[in-house]
């Protein structure tokens, strides 16, 4: 029995390196993709950028026992190689799903070439030619949102540079502030470390990220920086200080030049409130030149909104957000405009408003005098959590409700937005860093008795993920969006 329970070991551990070697060949064939051809790959929307073999191993399990969509990762490893092997274009390609086609469906192609053709489509045919122009972007702004905004499309330059951070905008440029904030990019006590190089060149007033050069450019009034003069021009300007909120406000960007679009990373008055991947379409890109990214809750919340309203209906309903503490509040009692707020946000939970309810209406028009919303602060730093009370328009299932959203999660437009956990342990600090706008914690819903009223609990990184949604709206308004498959 010993030697048999030896055995037994030998040949689970022979068999796990084994996976682990072509974890690793597909880790190489992951960065080729990448850097040569701009075709970022993903496994059931999870990225595989910089990330290890043990990772990936788990991602595969991942799609055994989420998806439900069983995969070998040799099979991955040979897609993602003859994928290296063919002229393509720019694109972002989910190879979990091409795996799981393949294994399901291979048998009737000749090759993996012809079957990867048939199934990328015009990513394949006849596009290889097509190639995304980067749009500059200015920073307007260098707080919390800013500066995992900087981290972000850094990161991604790798991809293409579809945005390409050309300049940072703050009311202070002097040597002093430059290596401050410069410390504050490279170190965050919520997000880590700023995974890359942050270097510092005083006489030319600029930050060398990752080895690119962004200037810092020193401003008190929107309209007093001429762009051109940097060599920036026709970019994308992202407002997010908070303090213009409307139309006539934020138009004053317009006025320097160099700017061709504005999009402000908070509520907006006047101008279109867009949640990417509900509402962009609604709104013609040619013509509008101010957007707003609405506001984190607002985009943890419509996702799964959208899910229940499609697919069942909703009469009325109310949000209560548990939100973490932000700079508006004080750290320790003293004045503050808005009530409740001066309490210490350190240690109180403190009631105050959100304008969460009728911001949905904005994105979802259905939801017009549906909704009432508050907002409860609480001792953390960040990860907040959304509490949704629906009233539904006919009898459902908590079967029901989470079948819906699972499948949102992992088929179509919304793959990027929900998450969809079964973690029956998830707490707040858990979804600090999710990609996804919207975590949908599928254990906690709860059902009425009569299948009329839902309650839906929704987690997200209320910097982190808002941060994603702002960077994909930007693209999409930018016009660089790649080509994807997933």
């Amino acid at each position: 029995m010993a030697n048999t329970g030896l055995t037994s070991y030998s040949e689970a551990h022979g068999q796990w390196l084994s996976k682990e070697r072509a974890a690793i060949e597909l880790i190489s064939a992951v960065g080729k993709l990448m850097y040569e051809k701009q075709v970022e790959l993903v496994l059931f929307r999870n990225h595989l950028v910089n990330v290890s073999s043990s990772e990936i191993l788990r991602l595969h399990e991942y799609a055994a026992n989420v998806v439900q969509k069983p995969i070998e990762v040799a099979d991955t490893v040979a897609l993602a190689s003859a994928l290296n092997a063919m002229d393509l274009p720019p694109a972002k390609i989910d190879i979990g799903k091409l795996s799981y086609e393949w294994k399901t469906e291979g048998s009737n192609f000749a090759s993996q070439a012809e079957f990867i053709s048939d199934k990328l489509g015009e990513i394949v045919n006849g596009t290889s030619t097509k190639k995304t122009e980067p749009r500059d972007v200015v920073l307007y702004g260098f707080g919390r949102i800013g500066r995992l905004a900087a981290r972000e499309l850094i990161k991604q330059a790798g991809k293409g540079q579809q945005l390409r951070l050309r300049a940072i905008v703050t009311r202070d440029a002097s040597d002093v502030q430059i290596t401050k904030r410069a410390s504050l990019l490279s170190n965050d006590s919520v997000h880590g470390q700023f995974e890359g190089t942050v270097d510092v060149d005083l006489a030319g007033k600029c930050l060398i990220l990752n080895g690119q050069r962004i200037q810092m450019i020193e401003a008190k009034n929107p309209e007093d920086v001429d762009y051109t003069s940097y060599g920036i021009d026709k970019c994308l300007l992202i407002d997010n200080t908070g303090v213009f909120s409307d139309r006539e406000a934020l138009m004053r960007h317009k006025k320097s030049k160099g700017v061709h679009k504005v999009l402000l990373t908070a509520p907006g008055k006047e101008i279109p409130n867009i949640v990417y991947a509900i509402n962009q379409g609604t709104v013609d890109i040619d013509k509008e030149t101010i957007y707003s990214a609405a506001s984190c809750t607002t985009n943890a919340i419509s996702p799964v909104l959208s899910v229940i309203e499609d697919n069942i209906g909703v009469e009325r309903g109310h949000i209560e957000t548990v939100h973490a503490y932000t700079n508006d509040q004080n750290l320790l009692d003293n004045m503050h405009k808005k009530p409740r707020r001066g309490r210490s946000a350190a240690i109180n939970m403190v009631i105050t408003s959100t304008g969460a309810g009728k911001a949905v209406t904005k994105v979802i028009p259905s939801f017009k005098n549906k909704l009432t919303a508050n907002a409860v602060r609480v001792p953390t730093p960040n990860g907040s959590l959304a509490i949704l009370s629906l009233n539904l328009k006919r009898e459902s299932t908590r079967e029901e409700i989470n079948t819906l959203l699972k499948k949102a999660a992992l088929e179509g437009n919304l793959v990027n937005q929900i998450h969809y956990s079964m973690d029956e342990e998830l707490v707040s600090s858990d979804i600090i860093g999710n990609t996804c706008c919207s975590v949908f914690d599928s254990p906690a819903t709860i059902m009425s008795n009569d299948g009329k009223n839902a309650v839906l609990y929704v987690w997200y990184d209320n910097e982190f993920g808002y941060t994603k949604q702002v960077i994909r709206l930007a693209k999409y308004i930018a016009k660089v969006r790649r080509l994807h498959y997933y």
